[in-house]
């Protein structure tokens, strides 16, 4: 069947699945995801045709499949049903679905998204309980936001104020509030909330969130999919962030047998919290195991047995939930445990039931971040740590990749760079067209043989830096898949600074690169017309002053 044929209930209906597993929104899903997208839309197809589907569909060579190659899989594997069953399908995702249509320069005209009740509700009720006692907020009535209303929440956005807020909860003190607009409705005029939604989008860029496509008309505008989507990134950034080993050091505990301490660096936050609910189903003596956050958590069996493993004594929580048959029921008692420890959140009974990967996600991840309950592990020396530890010019790096679209999402930017596929994506943002993909080894990458593989991407990651003229002495592939830090450093610092230079270019439309003293004095332009009165005269330093231009804090931790 072509995708022409689709009807747009379909469509909107295949995207509204497509995003549950676009856990980052960049508008991507990893390979290794496309079975089970498949299977929640009614097609369990098997591993050796989704390996070839991936090798057929990833037209750009990404290593990823976007939205349309993802439709036309689906079409293909589905081209012999008959169109009754295509309508059986539909009707099932249909509930809790409203369309709205694009309604800014920055999205296809004509385009639909689908919207779900279930985010929105979600992300009201977040805002409402995390920023609750913001003095502001609530002088100025942007709280609460009224979950139940449709528009609220895209009303109490429009004058950027909320949405700052929001950032400084997930990442503290990224946004300078001294330079937020904070005035009552009636004495906020349409350049004073622009000017509050570019500092907004100027942090959340800085923080790693994905903000292609999302202008400031966008965020005043109300747009609901642009919305909620970036909201989505700027609460999944804060629940994440405390999920590694210098925080929690416990998460030694969820080694498997014969792996290291690398290996658990390897793995994404995501990937952790699965291992931290099975670590907890099995010191439980529940055979139950979980291998996602969709269908594997739709009958509240795991999230039973969690909640009566990490819940204090005093909660007098159980696993008596699983005494009821019935599947809502179970969820709601589930959640009622849940309120008892201050952690109903994200989830009502219908998306625990239905699994919606994204708001389980944030549920499982709001639960660790308040009872990990994962004590250290007693014969482990605190120096084992120091190394896991990230450094704020590391964080840099890999927020300015996030904000890229990296994908896989860098969460650890050593493990996430060693086989060279991010480091292509952002060569092709530097200078679009320069990598070959058909030189590039794709994952997913053999057990045999999948190292080499490896070491030649990063060798040709190499090779692309000397095309761009970077200094690369010393540095090879095998360096980059090894980690060596100060080495994967030295290519990543270069990268940065040959995209920044890019834009800035772009930005004075000088057809020649930009000089060092050029870029000094636009700085210290921009600083002076900003109100700063100390300016910079040596090129060190530099991104702290460009971040400080809009606002912005250079992220810390």
């Amino acid at each position: 069947m072509d995708s022409s044929n689709l009807s747009p209930e379909i469509l909107q209906d295949l995207r509204e699945k497509f995003e549950e597993f676009d856990l980052d929104s960049n508008g991507h899903i990893n390979c290794n995801e496309l079975h089970a997208a498949l299977k929640v839309c009614g097609e369990d197809v098997p591993g050796y045709k989704v390996r070839q589907y991936i090798k057929d569909f990833d037209k750009n060579h990404n290593g990823t499949l976007e939205f349309n190659e993802f439709v036309q899989i689906f079409c293909q594997e589905s081209s012999q049903l008959k169109a009754s069953g295509f309508k059986s399908m539909v009707k099932q995702f249909k509930e809790n679905v409203k369309v709205q249509g694009g309604v800014s320069q920055s999205s296809a005209e004509g385009t639909t998204h689908s919207l779900t009740d279930s985010e929105r509700i979600a992300f009201c009720d977040w805002v409402n309980s995390s920023l609750e006692e913001d003095k502001d907020l609530n002088e100025l009535r942007l709280l609460p936001v009224d979950p139940n209303s449709e528009t609220d929440l895209f009303k109490k956005v429009e004058n950027g104020i909320l949405l700052c807020k929001l950032i400084n909860l997930s990442a503290p003190d990224t946004v300078d509030e001294r330079a937020i607009n904070i005035k009552p409705e009636d004495k906020m005029n349409i350049y004073l909330k622009q000017e509050n939604q570019i500092l907004a989008l100027n942090s959340a860029s800085a923080i790693g969130c994905y903000i292609v496509n999302i202008g400031p008309e966008d965020l005043m505008n109300g747009t609901p999919h642009l919305v909620l989507g970036l909201i989505w990134q700027i609460i999944r950034i804060g629940l994440l962030a405390k999920i590694n080993l210098a925080n929690v050091p416990g998460l030694a505990r969820l080694l498997q047998e014969g792996e290291t301490m690398d290996d658990l660096m390897k793995l994404s936050p995501e990937e952790i919290l699965l291992r931290w609910v099975n670590y907890h189903l099995e010191k439980s003596g529940s055979n139950k195991r979980i291998r996602n956050f969709g269908n594997d958590i739709s009958d509240s069996e795991a999230y039973a047995v969690l909640l009566s493993q990490i819940a204090p004594p005093q909660f007098g929580i159980d696993e008596s939930p699983l005494r009821e048959s019935d599947k809502m029921k179970r969820a709601e008692l589930v959640l009622v445990n849940a309120d008892k420890m201050k952690c109903r959140k994200f989830v009502r009974p219908s998306d625990i039931v239905k699994g919606h990967s994204k708001l389980n996600m944030a549920f499982v991840a709001n639960l660790f971040n308040t009872y990990p309950c994962l004590p250290p592990v007693e014969d482990m020396e605190d120096e084992e740590f120091e190394e896991y530890e990230e450094t704020r010019e590391e964080l840099t790096f890999r927020n300015w990749m996030n904000s890229l679209g990296a994908n896989p999402f860098v969460s650890h930017l050593y493990n996430n760079l060693h086989d060279g596929i991010v480091l292509f994506q952002l060569f092709d943002k530097i200078k679009p067209g320069i990598v070959n993909w058909e030189k590039v080894n794709k994952p997913p990458f053999k057990q045999m043989g999948g190292k080499m593989k490896k070491i030649e991407n990063c060798n040709y990651a190499v090779e692309l830096g000397h095309q761009l003229k970077f200094s690369l002495i010393g540095i090879g592939g095998e360096d980059i898949h090894n980690k060596t830090k100060t080495l994967v450093l030295a290519l990543v610092w270069q990268m940065m600074r040959a995209y920044t230079l890019k834009i800035l270019q772009n930005l004075a439309k000088s057809d020649k690169p930009l000089e060092d003293k050029e870029i000094i004095a636009w700085v210290n332009e921009k600083r002076k017309s900003a109100g700063f009165s100390r300016f910079v005269r040596i090129f060190s330093g530099f991104f702290d002053e460009v971040y400080g231009i809009f606002g912005v804090k250079c992220p810390s931790i």
